[in-house]
């Protein structure tokens, strides 16, 4: 298994707060709302390029959240799950993909950095062969980095 970590990312929260969030995957719904909201679309049109909004817009208006897992419908191989299979309160969130072409996990590790303040660290592992993995290498780099800045700007109150 190839694994790609994210750097450390400050969390202005408690580390009990970030994990109670993170550990039941329907908080993240707000995500479907915020696609709404101007200021976000403003914030997204900055990061994202001009012709990829609209598809972004339809797979988080596509994504079905339980509380251990979250589901993207409408890719070319049908629906994928990421889903929680291991949570070692308050430090650690394990997830794994399910119904796709490769096997990959997802590690978020939480750790306390005063009472009030904790950090975050996020790991992607996958299991391809070598041409797939140099295909999609550089994406999981950037995406694992990607994600663990988007997980530090959550409120977690």
């Amino acid at each position: 298994m190839t694994k790609y970590e994210s750097t450390v990312k400050q969390v202005p929260y408690q580390q009990t707060a970030v994990f109670a969030r993170l550990s039941d995957l329907r908080h993240l719904e707000v995500i479907k709302d915020r696609m709404d909201d101007p200021a976000f679309q403003q914030a997204i049109s900055a990061q994202v390029p001009a012709d990829k909004v609209e598809k972004l817009r339809e797979t988080v208006q596509n994504l079905e959240f339980t509380a251990d897992s979250v589901t993207v419908t409408n890719t070319p191989i049908g629906a994928v799950t990421l889903a929680i299979v291991e949570r070692d309160e308050p430090k650690c969130i394990k997830f794994e993909l399910q119904n796709a072409p490769i096997q990959g996990n997802l590690w978020v590790q939480i750790l306390p950095t005063s009472d009030y303040t904790s950090k975050m660290k996020c790991t992607i592992g996958i299991e391809a062969n070598f041409f797939i993995r140099k295909m999609i290498e550089k994406h999981l780099k950037e995406g694992v980095e990607k994600l663990a800045d988007m997980l530090a700007q959550i409120p977690y109150y």
